[in-house]
């Protein structure tokens, strides 16, 4: 099982305590404490290695340079119009995604192009399924501007998650499907669309990052 690189230093950490308490429970003789602190120490080793998994994923062979691909894996939970003061400054589409504990939390880029936007937001921790979560919690924006079209990404921490890890810096060059960076136990994903896009996916959709294509550009709207 292949592991992401962005979550080394958590994996360190709890795989350490994983071991103690391993340790320390085969060293105590009363059996009920024994066995519940392996069965512990065991859990967290299975728990954290299974959450950093980083799947390969490809891109669908239908994945045309006007599709934007899903940038996590997880449930849709909204789809709807809204009107964006931030980046697009105007009407726009939110597309959000629900990441389980469960789920890969490793996030990918949703179409190619160059990184024109980037704003940390200190926030608060409430439950990532709350539609104000995007406006409250700690959060990314990531604008994105591709060839035809600019989106924005935010990568959005829940009620567990307290670290967002995202390497990429104004004037990166992205690549549809890649790594970029990742959301640590249970979070939110949004993609913020031009208004003319087309939504392929609604709400109780299940998504793959890097694989699943969320909206593509209507052909009217091409300018090649």
């Amino acid at each position: 099982m292949k592991l992401t690189r962005y979550g080394l230093d958590v994996l360190v950490v709890v795989l350490l305590i994983a071991c103690g308490l391993i340790v320390g429970g085969l060293i105590v003789e009363f059996p009920p404490i024994r066995w519940g602190l392996v069965v512990l120490g065991a859990f967290l080793t299975f728990f954290t290695l299974y959450f950093f998994r980083d799947p390969d994923r490809e891109l669908p062979p239908n994945a045309e340079k006007h599709g934007v691909i899903s940038p996590a894996d997880g449930k849709v939970f909204l789809v709807h119009d809204i009107e964006d003061t931030e980046y697009h400054k105007g009407p726009a589409k939110l597309i959000a995604i629900f990441l389980s504990p469960l789920d890969v939390h490793v996030n990918r880029n949703p179409i190619s192009g160059r990184i024109d936007y980037m704003v940390y937001h200190k926030g608060k921790f409430v439950p990532a399924f709350r539609d104000k979560s995007s406006e409250v919690n700690e959060r990314m924006h990531i604008g994105i501007r591709g060839e035809h079209f600019r989106l924005m990404m935010k990568q959005i921490a829940g009620s567990v998650a307290r670290r967002i890890v995202c390497p990429l810096k104004v004037g990166d060059s992205v690549r549809r499907g890649e790594r970029f960076g990742m959301i640590k136990f249970g979070s939110r994903t949004d993609l913020i669309l031009p208004p003319e896009m087309e939504v392929l996916v609604k709400p109780g959709d299940r998504v793959v990052g890097g694989e699943t294509i969320l909206s593509v550009l209507p052909e009217s709207s091409h300018t090649d």
